[in-house]
């Protein structure tokens, strides 16, 4: 992480809403909208206190019309502004996919590199207080899929801060994938104006003996499964990726020629995603461990059903540190059927998202 000055412990929304407001200060063409920026609950505070600094010129409210605002977003972004647009939900980013991927990721290209279109595209995800099918989904796949779109999913205070600079300075659309359970974690963060790289991961721990690559929250999952495992003897190697597209390939190869063993847990469903393509270009750069042998793999997800809206199936749903420990349990010790899990009752880690009421 940095070495800037002036650290200091802030929430994930906090830091969001520091980056834009220090942006806006900075270059007169960024500007914010969407629904309910304005709003007194400004979107979980990752809007706070922007509306009073910038006016209503630069921060303000949309209808529900997620197709129109977006192509002003696009058509801003042509003529020269830097848009930051804010989707509550990414389940309704669906109802933009034409702006998004046959206008703002393909009119550089179509106009020979004459137009671009430098716009922020911010969309929550995540489970919270049981929203069910059409509120929990993470379709992150389906954005990475697109050449000429940037993906991001911050997992912590510094680096929402310093993508969300990286991504309004960037000439391309970012979409800055952000998980609701992630609000209020909190992290140390510069005051100062820095950038994260957009396409380099992190290792967030080291490890030996397996590689756990952890997408969104589910990196946060994966660390707490490393320490689990620890506890069986296990050393765990935790990497978030940060960036999705690009996607740091080269930190998850070099990561597991090491230890030999590569265990994905993504953020959405298993068919034609993420983790589909990490075990790809694993198995085409024919990669070995340091046995020499090919690399062990497995991956972990969504269950394959839309997502249930009662806690009790929820659990079932998604991965979670105790599942995850349990799958890395068995490629160490070559036991696919063990049936080994951590103890319940762990402490969090961190300060869980529990709903806006």
């Amino acid at each position: 992480m940095s070495m800037l000055s002036n650290q200091r412990l802030l929430r994930t929304v906090d830091a969001l809403a520091e980056a834009c407001s220090q942006e806006m200060a900075r270059d007169d063409s960024v500007f914010l909208f969407g629904l309910d920026v304005d709003d007194h609950k400004a979107i979980q505070g990752s809007t706070a206190g922007l509306l009073e600094k910038f006016g209503p010129d630069r921060i303000f409210g949309t209808p529900l019309s997620e197709d129109a605002m977006t192509g002003v977003a696009v058509g801003a972004a042509m003529a020269g502004m830097r848009p930051i647009h804010v989707h509550i939900r990414m389940d309704f980013v669906l109802l933009a996919m034409n702006q998004l991927i046959n206008m703002g990721a393909k009119a550089h290209y179509m106009y020979n590199g004459q137009i671009q279109v430098p716009m922020v595209v911010r969309c929550t995800i995540g489970r919270s207080w049981g929203q069910g099918a059409q509120h929990s989904q993470a379709l992150h796949s389906m954005l990475m899929h697109v050449p000429g779109l940037k993906v991001v999913a911050p997992t912590n205070a510094y680096d929402a801060k310093g993508l969300m600079i990286a991504a309004i300075r960037d000439n391309n659309p970012v979409i800055i994938m952000e998980h609701r359970l992630l609000c209020n974690a909190e992290a140390y963060v510069p005051e100062d104006l820095y950038e994260v790289e957009i396409g380099k991961a992190r290792i967030m721990s080291q490890g030996d003996d397996i590689t756990i690559l952890g997408v969104s929250h589910m990196a946060i999952e994966s660390m707490r499964a490393a320490k689990f495992l620890k506890e069986e003897g296990i050393s765990a190697e935790v990497i978030d990726p940060v960036s999705l597209r690009p996607l740091d390939m080269e930190t998850i190869g070099n990561s597991v020629q090491k230890t030999g063993k590569l265990l994905v847990v993504d953020n959405g469903w298993l068919n034609c995603g993420l983790s589909a393509e990490v075990l790809a270009s694993i198995a085409e750069q024919g990669l070995t461990g340091p046995d020499g042998q090919p690399v062990q793999v497995a991956r972990m997800g969504f269950a394959d059903t839309t997502c249930p809206t009662v806690r009790c199936l929820e659990d079932h749903f998604y991965p979670n540190g105790r599942t995850i420990a349990a799958k890395a349990y068995q490629m160490v010790k070559a036991q696919p059927t063990a049936t080994w899990l951590p103890p319940e009752g762990v402490q969090p880690e961190i300060q869980e998202f529990k709903g806006p009421f």
